[in-house]
């Protein structure tokens, strides 16, 4: 027998079985019915200082439980406020369900206040919009689950009108069939078998897309039994360990480490992109081979529409399922006789030296050093971001997260907040530039208001240091990128945290060892000298 319920606890019962068990977000009166829907779901309504923030929260939970991240927001500046984040969503291929309260259709006919079409704002930067209507809200609802979850994933809106939220209507169980897994076959996989078994100097290059394949033990065996080194992409950090005799590392914007890995890719006979998406990559990233001159395999969940680089074989389907076809029964070689790979990493290695004693690399080679390897990190945008994502090995997926699509300031602080809820076991530490972490610093409050206890650390050097190198480095006067040195350790205390302010790597050992030990967050102010960041990104 059916149970009718109202729309919104509908939708609320669809996103619990699709995992959901946290949303964030800013409640206003036209979303009351949404939260009290949620809550009755079983899916907790946590109260975020802003909107943006709150998004980011939800993406850190969905790093730790794989269900989509919820955004809440209410109507006009509310949803606005969230833009920021969903478009980060968008880009960094997150799945995510925006909620937004909106006044009803007819009176929005003759009622102006706070109104505005939030569908044609959201629809840019989402895969989908919808309208909730009771009549379909099981439709609705199961529609935005599986296009936010399916690939590439990313972020869908769904306006909830006020009284739509609360008009009764029925539960159908409507669930949209799986897609099957479909292994490429016929001519294209015969090419690119040939080409494997031919190739004597490969290296492939791993992104995200394979992260949301959990294809781990797939490419552990393949690039073993074929002996191809690695790149990843920031967000693909630590797919297989990257103390792995085969890792070069992460890439995507730092040209120090592209003067070592770009000469690799010229002299590699057989280039494979797997499940990499370049949204991550900077410019230096966009035809980084001459598919003329390279044979090139791309094996990916969606067809190239980007251009930022092309392919002598491209493959649509699933990675693991891909690679067990394309290396079945194929004889494991010997590759790259001239060992240039091992003398790239020994580069890279020397290019990201861990022994400074202080500036922006001895702050991270002393985090590195003494949080334990279960630590889960997060990053900002900025110069810091660079110089950590070279610097800041990782041993699972996830283990650094980061905004690499749309590089966003302000993410790591409420990313961190989001994770050490999630996993409050797991040691968590956010890494923020100073500019960035005053944007998100009323998220404090949040911290301790939740009970949780993770690490921010900020580089302190009254500057936006990546924009002032540039700045410098196009001889332009320096404007608009210098700004005052606060007192960022005062601000955790003041918010019910720790502070405290480290000025060389014995205090900064001293300060993490006794954030781990506490049962409250912890506000470690960095101070380092301007220009620290000169030739090390």
């Amino acid at each position: 027998m059916t149970k009718t319920l109202r729309a919104a606890d509908v939708l609320a019962r669809r996103l619990y079985d699709a995992g959901c068990r946290h949303a964030f977000g800013m409640p206003g009166g036209e979303v009351l019915t949404l939260v009290d829907a949620l809550e009755q779901a079983g899916i907790c309504f946590h109260l975020a200082k802003h909107e943006n923030c709150a998004g980011f929260m939800g993406e850190g939970v969905h790093h730790a439980d794989g269900a989509p991240a919820i955004l809440v927001a209410t109507l006009g500046p509310g949803a606005l406020n969230g833009v920021n984040v969903v478009a980060n969503a968008h880009q960094d291929r997150v799945p995510m369900l925006v909620l937004t309260g909106c006044v009803d259709a007819d009176e929005a006919e003759t009622y102006t206040h706070q109104v505005l079409d939030q569908q044609a704002v959201f629809r840019p930067i989402t895969k989908a919009s919808f309208r909730l209507e009771a009549n379909a809200a099981e439709v609705i609802a199961d529609k935005a689950v599986s296009i936010a979850t399916e690939a590439r994933q990313g972020p869908v809106h769904i306006d909830v009108p006020i009284s739509v939220a609360e008009t009764p209507a029925t539960e159908r169980n409507i669930r949209r069939a799986p897609a099957g897994t479909t292994a490429p076959a016929g001519e294209t996989l015969a090419q690119a078998r040939d080409w494997l078994a031919q190739a004597e100097r490969p290296v492939a290059i791993i992104g995200l897309d394979a992260v949301h394949d959990q294809a781990t033990r797939q490419l552990r065996h393949f690039v073993e039994t074929f002996q191809i080194p690695f790149v990843t992409t920031y967000k693909a950090k630590g797919i297989l360990p990257e103390s792995h005799p085969l890792c070069l590392g992460g890439a995507g914007l730092s040209p120090l480490a592209d003067r070592h890995l770009l000469p690799l890719l010229e002299a590699a006979d057989l280039i494979l992109t797997l499940g990499y998406d370049p949204i991550e990559m900077r410019t230096g990233w966009r035809d980084a081979w001459d598919v003329t001159q390279t044979r090139v395999i791309d094996i990916s969940p969606e067809p190239n529409t980007h251009y930022m680089h092309q392919a002598g074989i491209n493959i649509i389907a699933p990675l693991p399922a891909t690679l067990h076809a394309l290396g079945a029964d194929l004889s494991p070689r010997d590759t790259w006789p001239g060992g240039e790979p091992a003398t790239c990493k020994t580069a890279l290695t020397h290019a990201f030296p861990d022994d400074d004693d202080w500036g922006p690399a001895g702050v991270i080679a002393e985090a590195r050093a003494v949080l334990p390897d279960t630590t889960l990190a997060t990053a900002d945008s900025g110069a810091h971001r660079i110089l950590l994502s070279q610097m800041w090995g990782c041993s699972e997926p996830r283990a650094l997260i980061q905004s690499s699509g749309l590089c966003t300031m302000g993410c790591a602080v409420p990313l961190a907040i989001g994770r050490k809820l999630a996993q409050p076991n797991r040691p968590v530490i956010s890494f923020s530039g100073d500019a960035g972490f005053l944007m998100v610093a009323g998220e404090l409050a949040t911290a301790r208001e939740m009970q949780l206890a993770p690490i921010f650390l900020v580089f302190v050097d009254a500057s936006l240091a990546l924009i002032e190198l540039k700045q410098r480095q196009r001889q332009l006067a320096n404007t608009g990128v210098d700004f005052s040195r606060h007192d960022f350790a005062a601000m955790g205390r003041a918010f019910g945290g720790n502070g405290v302010t480290v000025r060389n790597r014995a205090e900064l050992r001293a300060a993490l060892n006794a954030a781990q030990a506490s049962d409250s967050f912890t506000v470690i102010a960095a101070e380092i000298e301007r220009g620290g960041y000169d030739g090390r990104i």
